[in-house]
């Protein structure tokens, strides 16, 4: 990437819609209500063969107080700042309006280049105010409709000059995370590629999920230094799941910031409907999932449900415990965290629980050390011959049923993947073994093989017992069956 463009302009111009054109997919939210954008979202722009960092930012509001508009509008006008160039996009259909005006003596004097756009501008509709748009005294506008893309042959020629002056660094795209497969040589010794440590080139996805108001957005901006994501004492601040890269206490990641999540019966806004998918979304592109509590009221229903995604979506998990610096009895409450995270989270028994405060910053070590610990077990491998002499141990310990007199046997065990580990056991009479025998050989294997908290897949594959004469039986009944045939085949009296 060559530079940086940033999308500014009023609320419900089209901003987002351009910036889903721009980087080829619907990252931003988009609806027909303003304000639906109040983050900074960022995104790999791309335009014929420019390549660039685009930026979406909230609508410029009329406030300067420390209202969430004002706030939002502060965020705004640091991205002019840092951006290399502006897009200043009005609604042709509307036409140039007093707000405008203001905004674009704001830019003349901030933004290092400016490009005005009038957008939804096709058809007749919008002649009038993509003229209008000459007045504010900032170059020639173009006439764009992000909607249908219309255009942009007109942007690349004007970004095209500036392409050659400015050089930004194009960040890591963002890849969803899949299983690994393990070849037959690392299965069998446990080891193999280390590609899956985090690097600048690939770092550690890393999603902060939680009910509203738990404290996300600041948790995120104490780990990066900066107040990059918007905060506030209103809940739902966050809509869009906005990533930031950075070097958390020297470990390459890419956070996920998301929206809070409500239980389903109360979320009956479109726009809140939206956020929520985003975050899901979000889940499933993190390799670790941070679950973060209110310290206050932990372990409600809607956090259970929370962490119950992100262990049925396969990722590691850790569970912190936020404003802990407003806590009072701290050992007792942290007796208290534990004893019902045991309790009430079965599926996870043995992940990280930590306390931290993201308005102090404190806690911040325990919860890099803890997201380390779950991002390694999350990529174990254990050796082949290490499980089978494991599984027979187990199974002299506690042998499996044997129902209706049936025999079953557990013969050969292999991990298949990793992210999160799985593994493959080769027995008799698969469909006869019960649910709690699977969960005893889970639990063993994080106990003995050190995997707590992370989820674990265990599956069977039917190997019934091989007859070393079957073959030989098979060729006689073939060889005794062709010898019928011929003998009906001869002519009576021969």
């Amino acid at each position: 990437m060559t530079f940086t463009l940033a999308i500014v302009g009023r609320p419900n111009v089209g901003k987002s819609t351009l910036f889903n054109r721009l980087v080829g997919k619907k990252l931003a939210l988009v609806d027909d209500q303003p304000g639906v954008t109040r983050d900074l979202r960022e995104g790999a722009g791309r335009l014929g063969d420019l390549r660039f960092v685009v930026i979406d930012s909230a609508g410029l509001e009329m406030a300067e107080d420390d209202s969430l508009q004002g706030r939002m509008r502060r965020l705004t006008e640091r991205a002019v700042d840092e951006a290399d160039v502006c897009m200043f996009v009005i609604d042709a259909r509307v036409g140039v309006t007093a707000a405008d005006e203001y905004f674009a003596e704001i830019l003349r004097r901030r933004a290092k280049h400016v490009i005005v756009a009038a957008n939804k501008s096709e058809g007749k509709a919008g002649e009038a105010g993509a003229l209008e748009a000459y007045s504010l005294g900032l170059g020639e506008p173009l006439r764009i409709s992000a909607e249908h893309g219309e255009g942009m042959d007109d942007l690349y020629r004007v970004l095209m000059p500036l392409a050659d002056q400015i050089e930004e660094e194009r960040p890591a795209p963002i890849e969803a995370v899949t299983d690994v497969d393990l070849s037959d040589e690392d299965a069998e010794s446990g080891e193999g590629s280390e590609d899956w440590r985090p690097s600048a080139a690939r770092p550690l996805q890393l999603a902060v999920i939680g009910r509203p108001n738990a404290g996300k957005s600041t948790l995120i901006n104490k780990i990066i230094g900066e107040d990059r994501l918007l905060t506030g004492p209103e809940a739902g601040i966050t809509r869009d799941s906005i990533s930031v890269t950075t070097e958390f206490m020297g470990t390459p990641m890419r956070i996920f910031d998301t929206a809070g999540m409500r239980k389903r019966a109360k979320v009956t806004d479109k726009v809140e409907k939206l956020s929520v998918a985003d975050g899901l979304r979000a889940v499933r592109f993190a390799e670790v999932v941070v679950v973060l509590l209110d310290v206050a009221i932990p372990f409600e229903q809607q956090d259970l449900r929370i962490a119950d995604y992100a262990e049925t979506e396969g990722r590691a998990v850790v569970v912190a415990a936020n404003k802990w610096d407003l806590e009072e009895d701290k050992p007792h409450k942290l007796n208290e965290l534990r004893a019902s995270f045991e309790k009430l989270l079965p599926q996870l028994r043995g992940a990280p629980l930590v306390t931290v405060s993201a308005q102090t910053g404190k806690g911040l070590d325990r919860l890099h050390a803890a997201i380390l610990k779950a991002h390694e077990v999350w990529n174990r491998r254990v050796p082949t011959a290490r499980l089978n002499q494991w599984l027979g141990v187990m199974t002299e310990s506690h042998p499996p049923p044997a129902p209706g007199g049936r025999r079953i046997r557990l013969r050969y065990m292999t991990q298949v993947k990793t992210r999160p580990p799985a593994f493959v056991v080769k027995a008799t009479h698969t469909d006869q073994i019960p649910d709690s025998y699977q969960r005893y050989l889970i639990n063993g294997l994080r106990a003995d093989f050190d995997m707590p908290g992370t989820p674990i897949r265990l599956f069977f594959r039917d190997q019934g017992a091989k007859n070393p004469y079957k073959a030989k039986a098979d060729k006689i009944v073939q060889s005794g069956a062709l010898s019928k045939h011929k003998d009906r085949q001869k002519p009576k009296g021969s």
